[in-house]
């Protein structure tokens, strides 16, 4: 049976060279060998918030519009995704533990206007991660990613400074190894 699916980490390996994926955490989505996969990297701030790319009734005074987003990947940067706690959110997907992806949007967003959701149990993120059909889990053959199955509860305990690095340390063993590497290692 595959460890890719939705609610795994794919934690990327610290020599990956690739500066969309260097050093990041990307929570599995969506996952079909036959379709591909979908993810949101966990762990790179934007400098926007939610009242910058958004216009709010309420404007910037609203906690909600305060809320800042991430770049979920390099796929269309114009698009906006969000990871909640909301299981009763009309269209969204489960992902694992109480992390749910995407739904209503306009509902969540009068939620979190009104109060009734509180903006720390909301993640939002321009753009996303995807593969086609089968790249996936020939990256995942070929050690560009540590798989972490069922561990989507974490989107909403670690901060995103240290996510790659605390993730890779509770794993134990030569992953707490890895989580000492520097980023770049002719600098050592």
């Amino acid at each position: 049976m595959s460890r890719l699916r939705p609610g795994s980490l794919l934690i990327s390996q610290p020599f990956l060279g690739d500066p969309n994926f260097e050093r990041t955490v990307v929570l599995l989505c969506s996952h079909a060998e036959e379709e591909g996969s979908f993810g949101l990297v966990l762990n790179r701030p934007a400098t926007l918030q939610l009242g910058d790319v958004l216009e709010l009734p309420g404007g910037s005074a609203l906690p909600a519009a305060r809320i800042p987003l991430g770049i979920g990947g390099p796929v269309q940067p114009d698009t906006l995704h969000y990871l909640h706690q909301q299981p009763d959110l009309a269209q969204a997907q489960h992902v694992g533990d109480e992390v749910y992806w995407g739904g209503d949007f306009a509902r969540l967003l009068e939620q979190l206007i009104s109060g009734q959701v509180a903006p720390e149990s909301v993640r939002l993120y321009v753009g996303y991660s995807g593969w086609t059909a089968g790249q996936l889990a020939e990256e995942v053959r070929q050690n560009v990613w540590i798989v972490q199955p069922n561990a989507a509860a974490k989107v909403f305990t670690l901060t995103t400074d240290a996510f790659w690095q605390s993730i890779l340390r509770e794993k134990g063993g030569r992953y707490r190894m890895l989580s000492n590497y520097p980023p770049d290692p002719r600098l050592n």
